[in-house]
C-alpha cells in the first residue's frame, strides 16, 4: 500500500487540491496532510515511510535529510510548475521519478494567449474605449479576423504547443521558433519552423512562450522589435524577463504595433508610473495567464491521474528529469 504525503502548507493545499482529489488518492493508500507550514519541522514526520510525496509552491526541496526518512520514495509529483526549487542532486541520485503539473496551468497560459489573439485582431480594445467616448462604428476598419494571418509562436513547450493545437481551426500560417523541435515534430503540430528572424519579419501576431533562462533575456529589444509589421500584435504570457520594457515602450510610442497584450512584467507588478502604463493600446493584465480561482483544481485531478499512470506502469504525462532542467523554466 502506498504512503502518499502531501507536504505543501495548507493555504496552498487548500488552492490546488479539493476533497474529491484526497478522496481519490485515499483510493491508491494512506494520504497524510500538511497541517503546518513548508519548514523541515513540519515536513520530516509526514515523509516517515512515504512512497508518493506531492509537493506544491513554497515546499521545501527534497534533499538528503528528508530523503533520509523515506528510503522506499518513488515518485515526487509537483502540483505547481517548476520543479526546481523542491529537487536536489540527492533525488535525482536516489533515482527518484518526478512529474510536474505544469500542463495543467500551461492550458491557462495557452488559453489566455487565444483570448488575447482573438480580441486584439477584432480590435476590442480600442472599439470599447471609442464606445465609452460616445462613438460607435469608428475603428471597425481596423478589425482583422483570424483568416490567413501568419501567427509566430516562440518555443514549443507545454504552452506553445497547446496554442498551436489550439489554432488548428483557424485559417492562420503558423510558425515556430524553437531550436529544440525538429522540422517534422513541428509539422506533425500543424505548424512549420522557422527562424526567429523570419517570425519577426512575417507575423502579423507574435505570442511569446519561451522560458525565463539567460538565452532568452531580452530576446525583444530595440532592434528584434525594429524587424516586426508595423502594424503587429506582439503577446507575452510567459515571462517579462524576455521584452526589454524600455525598448517597447520606445518602440510603441513612436508608433509601431497595434497592440501589445502583456500578462507578464520584470519586476512585477510593474511601477505605477511605469511608462507603459500610459500607452493605451498596451494591454496589461496582472499575470493571470496560468490556471486561477477554482481552475487551479485541475492540478489536483493531475496529480491523481500521474500517479495513477505511475502506478500502472504507464508512460507519464509530465515527467522531468535531471537532463531536461537546464532549458526549462
Amino acid at each position: 500500500m502506498e504512503k502518499i504525503a502531501l507536504i505543501m502548507d495548507p493555504g496552498t493545499r487548500d488552492m490546488v487540491i479539493n476533497q474529491k482529489t484526497i478522496d481519490r488518492l485515499s483510493k491508491i493508500g494512506e494520504v497524510v496532510i500538511n497541517q503546518g507550514g513548508n519548514n523541515v519541522g513540519s515536513v520530516k514526520p509526514l515523509l516517515q515511510d512515504a512512497t508518493v510525496c506531492v509537493t506544491s509552491w513554497g515546499s521545501t526541496p527534497l534533499d538528503e535529510e528528508l530523503l533520509a526518512v523515506c528510503p522506499d520514495l518513488k515518485i515526487l509529483i509537483h502540483a505547481a510548475g517548476s520543479v526546481k526549487p523542491v529537487v536536489s542532486d540527492a533525488l535525482w541520485a536516489k533515482g527518484v521519478r518526478v512529474a510536474s503539473s505544469a500542463p495543467m496551468l500551461s492550458m491557462g497560459v495557452s488559453e489566455t494567449a487565444l483570448g488575447f489573439t482573438i480580441s486584439a485582431s477584432k480590435n476590442f480594445y480600442n472599439l470599447n474605449a471609442n464606445l465609452h467616448n460616445g462613438l460607435w462604428a469608428e475603428g471597425k476598419e481596423d478589425i482583422r479576423e483570424l483568416y490567413e494571418l501568419t501567427i509566430g509562436v516562440i518555443s514549443g513547450g507545454w504552452a506553445g504547443r497547446h496554442y498551436i493545437e489550439l489554432l488548428q481551426p483557424f485559417n492562420v500560417d503558423i510558425l515556430l521558433y524553437d531550436p529544440f523541435v525538429s522540422d517534422e515534430t513541428a509539422a506533425s503540430w500543424g505548424c512549420r519552423k522557422a527562424s526567429f528572424e523570419e517570425i519577426l519579419e512575417k507575423s502579423d501576431i507574435i505570442s511569446i512562450h519561451a522560458p525565463s533562462i539567460p538565452e532568452t533575456y531580452h530576446m525583444f529589444n530595440a532592434e528584434t522589435l525594429a524587424k516586426m509589421k508595423k502594424d503587429a500584435i506582439l503577446i507575452n504570457t510567459a515571462r517579462g524577463s524576455l521584452i526589454d520594457e524600455e525598448a517597447l515602450y520606445n518602440h510603441m510610442k513612436a508608433g509601431n504595433l497595434k497592440y501589445a497584450c502583456l500578462d507578464v512584467f520584470d519586476p512585477e507588478p510593474p511601477a505605477a508610473d511605469h511608462p507603459l502604463r500610459t500607452l493605451p493600446n498596451c494591454i496589461m493584465t496582472p499575470h493571470l495567464a496560468g490556471l486561477a480561482a477554482n481552475g487551479l483544481k485541475k492540478i489536483g485531478q493531475h496529480v491523481c491521474e500521474e500517479l495513477e499512470r505511475f502506478l500502472a506502469g504507464e508512460k507519464l504525462l509530465a515527467e522531468v528529469t535531471q537532463e531536461m532542467l537546464a532549458k526549462m523554466a
